[in-house]
């Protein structure tokens, strides 16, 4: 299944947050074990980046962008795009970004724990437990 795994979920598992770190990366290994599905909008890289400088350090940040370019492929997204996101009408603008780079990217879903503000997406937004069960279903 084609995703676009938001920010927050990478953030889960690279912070260790506590009750969400292990079904983050349940997703995260379902993407490694499927090649080719798995899609990152290209301002992921750069918060993700920034909070893993702060968090640990610019080699672990570096460590773990390489990780993940190794198994997610980046939206294609230009100008468009970002006007795109700009008129979606959702709450939160980064979450436009996402959604606009998802259909970019010719996705199925949005897995997130912030669905919520994906209410006025175009793109079904499903939280980590739905995708996973989702999967199973399909596989």
């Amino acid at each position: 299944m084609r995703a676009l795994v938001d920010t927050n979920i990478f953030l889960d598992t690279l912070l260790s947050r506590e009750g969400l770190a292990d079904e983050g990366q349940r997703v995260l290994d379902w993407f490694d074990d499927n090649p080719g599905e798995g899609w990152i909008a290209w301002h992921t890289l750069a918060n993700l980046y920034y909070v893993g400088l702060k968090a640990a350090g610019r080699g672990t940040a570096l460590a773990a962008l390489d990780e993940i370019l190794g198994v997610f492929q980046v939206c294609p997204v230009a100008s468009n795009e970002a006007r795109r996101a700009r008129h979606l009408g959702m709450p939160d603008f980064e979450d436009a970004l996402q959604t606009s780079a998802a259909m970019a990217a010719h996705v199925e879903c949005i897995v997130t724990r912030n669905t919520r503000d994906y209410r006025k997406s175009p793109v079904r937004a499903l939280t980590p437990r739905a995708f996973l069960a989702t999967v199973r279903k399909v596989g």
